[in-house]
């Protein structure tokens, strides 16, 4: 099956892709803050917000994240990192996967803001590798009960991406699973 046409309304969403190249240039408070009311807009079980963020604009900080996020190199030259984190006792149930998921839909939530702010962004997993949760936690001063989930290198973009779709009709299954 081919991808279907793109409505340009949905563009924007196609639009966003991974930044891991920045310009100099700090990004202002206001941003910041937009960031994070988008980033809290996010969808999550029973209203339960367990996303907590932890904003860093130290460059020492951000170099020693390198260390412990191997992927994670662009923090090194990025504005700002955010690491969301989720506080399994505010999770429904106090579920791991029910944070995981609100903490995912944050995440996305905060990727589209920064790229609709004309920001570049790049997903930096930490859970489930619990070396790095550990560290990012120790390095961050985050306290037991609160997971480090992520962490998102922003920054103005030193490079540009063309839109893409990652769309596959044979990852589909209408109806039940291999179809009628």
């Amino acid at each position: 099956m081919n991808a279907p046409a793109r409505s340009p309304s949905l563009e924007f969403i196609v639009g966003r892709r991974s930044i891991r190249v920045y310009r100099p240039g700090e990004i202002d408070e206001p941003t910041v803050q937009a960031l994070l009311e988008a980033a809290m807009a996010a969808p999550s079980a029973v209203a339960r917000d367990p996303w907590r963020f932890v904003v860093i604009r130290s460059r020492a900080t951000l170099t020693a994240m390198t260390q412990i996020l191997p992927n994670g190199q662009m923090l090194a030259t990025a504005a700002l990192g955010i690491v969301v984190c989720g506080e399994l006792e505010a999770a429904h149930d106090r579920q791991l996967s029910y944070l995981l998921q609100d903490c995912a839909a944050s995440v996305e939530n905060l990727l589209l803001a920064a790229h609709g702010l004309g920001l570049g962004a790049c997903w930096l997993g930490i859970h489930p590798r619990e070396a790095r949760v550990q560290k990012i936690a120790s390095l961050l001063g985050i306290p037991a009960g609160v997971i480090p989930v992520a962490a998102i290198a922003l920054g103005w973009p030193g490079e540009t991406k063309e839109p893409r779709t990652r769309f596959n009709g044979a990852r589909v299954h209408r109806e039940r699973w291999g179809g009628p």
